[in-house]
């Protein structure tokens, strides 16, 4: 398996990769995708395409998702992102939404969220690999220790961030995060079932880019 990673974050979750609940947890991930008879998302090569398509000393936002998309060809290592040609999953339509209704920027032609990810926007699911129609199917074998130590570190190391967490699952992250360093947004999720909640109308998007350039950072182009 070629995982992808950029450099500045092998040192410093080095620690975590040289674990033991790591080690076994790569060996099962390796054995998920050699199974014929088993689909898992995304491509191999893209599992940690949230650490390799934003530096950590590049971040600048964080949004936490629950696991990749489990349709065949959506997923791509991104948090809520999906390759072009792609059809919008409704929460991502409900993202897209929510900035035109913000900043007035239209819905793009496309679901690739890497133009964000390249802004400083680490698109960070909580667990990083699903088996096909299957969600949550890779949430208990150890992804979350990783992601949750991601945010730990980030917290810690950094300052000036902002963290978008939307939903219950994201929400039980912020007591990872110093508040008294960053800015926490909390919502209900976007999608179908609970954006009228409280999604639409949140303002996250702008909140993040006042905070950003009131900590002497460019915003983002959402």
């Amino acid at each position: 398996m070629d995982v992808k990673i950029h450099p500045s974050w092998k040192g410093v979750l080095a620690t975590e990769f040289n674990s033991e609940y790591f080690v076994w947890l790569a060996e099962y991930v390796r054995k998920e995708y050699s199974d014929p008879n088993v689909r898992v998302y995304p491509p191999a090569s893209k599992i940690l395409e949230a650490y390799n398509a934003t530096p950590y000393d590049e971040v600048k936002v964080v949004i936490i998702g629950q696991d990749p998309y489990h349709g065949p060809g959506q997923a791509n290592g991104l948090a809520f992102s999906v390759n072009p040609g792609i059809a919008f999953p409704p929460s991502l339509l409900n993202i897209f939404t929510e900035i035109k209704n913000e900043t007035g920027a239209p819905i793009p032609e496309n679901g690739d969220l890497t133009r964000w990810a390249r802004q400083g926007v680490l698109l960070l699911n909580s667990s990083l690999t699903v088996r096909e129609h299957q969600p949550r199917s890779h949430s208990s074998i150890g992804w979350e220790k990783l992601t949750s130590a991601t945010i730990k570190l980030l917290s810690e190391g950094r300052e000036g961030l902002v963290f978008m967490l939307w939903g219950s699952d994201a929400i039980k992250k912020a007591e990872l995060i110093d508040k008294t360093k960053h800015l926490v947004l909390t919502s209900p999720h976007p999608s179908p079932l609970s954006a009228y909640r409280g999604f639409f109308g949140n303002g996250h998007f702008n909140a993040a880019n006042t905070y950003l350039q009131s900590q002497g950072k460019q915003p983002i182009v959402w």
